[in-house]
């Protein structure tokens, strides 16, 4: 009998966590009810800020609190824990030192589905945080992939996209993300990735070319392999 739960641990960026759960549902092979994949959300709206966090160095207490989340989804039967935040993965490594289950980690991933699809230059479009962490850029180069940060122009149009629009409960402007992707492509990238949540959000009010790679969809793709749904 099938026995997987998975845990979503959300509540960073509330229109991100209902669009995983929609992705999750609408990658389930289910003919009824109950085909469907047990599922806890554990939405932290009070999750301070990550890419603050990370910037500024003050990083413990946010930690902590993505700790307690973490093993309050264990504590409730979960048997693998996605966290749809690109940003908060900068803790997953640690997370999973001390998480009974599997951690699943959306930006090793998204470099591995890039690389099997033999694209080699991913644009990286994401917070500040995620940014400067090189989370990308690091799993990329893991793999023989030459990760691409936008410039600085272009990465202040990706943060109005995502806080000053998106995180606004806009839809965002389909002229800002076409000066981002005329940017990305003039860099000489073969392919991008969307690695903040809210520009899948983005995506899902303004359909994209298969230029970019939504790494949200690539986390709910492996989360249901995870917990044994595909």
């Amino acid at each position: 009998m099938f026995d997987g739960k998975l845990g979503i641990l959300g509540g960073m960026g509330p229109q991100a966590t209902q669009l995983f759960y929609q992705y999750i549902l609408d990658r389930t092979p289910a003919a009824r009810d109950q085909d469907h994949l047990p599922t806890v959300i554990l939405s932290d709206t009070g999750m301070p800020d990550r890419t603050a966090a990370i910037l500024s160095g003050h990083t413990e207490p946010l930690y902590q609190r993505l700790l307690a989340d973490v093993l309050q989804l264990c504590q409730c039967g979960c048997t693998a824990i996605a966290i749809p935040c690109n940003t908060s993965h900068y803790f997953v490594p640690r997370l999973q030192q001390e998480a009974p289950v599997p951690v699943l980690n959306m930006i090793e991933q998204t470099a591995a589905a890039l690389a099997r699809q033999g694209l080699r230059r991913p644009g990286i479009l994401a917070t500040d945080g995620t940014i400067r962490t090189g989370l990308y850029q690091q799993a990329c180069a893991a793999l023989g992939l030459e990760a691409v940060a936008p410039d600085g122009d272009t990465q202040r149009l990706v943060m109005s996209l995502i806080y000053d629009q998106i995180k606004q409960g806009q839809r965002g402007c389909p002229h800002t993300f076409a000066a981002i992707d005329a940017a990305i492509r003039a860099a000489g990238c073969d392919c991008a990735i969307l690695a903040c949540t809210e520009l899948s959000v983005f995506a899902s009010h303004h359909p994209l070319p298969p230029f970019y790679l939504d790494a949200m969809a690539v986390l709910a793709d492996c989360a249901l392999s995870a917990c044994g749904k595909i």
